[in-house]
């Protein structure tokens, strides 16, 4: 199923991506630093979602409280409950 999550406090805006058979799939930011997030994107793709959710839900950038990996762990989370 696809998903699409906007960003909140990130300098990416929004995030798309599938979740097949519990595994996250097809991740893609749209703004921010591109070459990490497609890193990032590259890192989690076919990993269990709640791996996702477990591993990036507390990274912060700068002290702003949250970061764009932990947005992705927030959209998965919502996502699968």
């Amino acid at each position: 199923m696809a998903y699409t999550y906007k960003t909140k406090g990130t300098c990416s805006r929004q995030i798309t991506f599938d979740i097949e058979n519990g595994k996250v799939k097809n991740v893609a930011f749209f703004g921010g630093c591109h070459g990490n997030l497609q890193g990032i994107s590259a890192l989690v793709e076919g990993m269990d979602a709640e791996k996702v959710v477990s591993l990036l839900k507390n990274i912060d950038c700068n002290g702003k409280g949250t970061s764009c990996p932990a947005q992705l762990a927030k959209a998965v989370q919502e996502a699968i409950s």
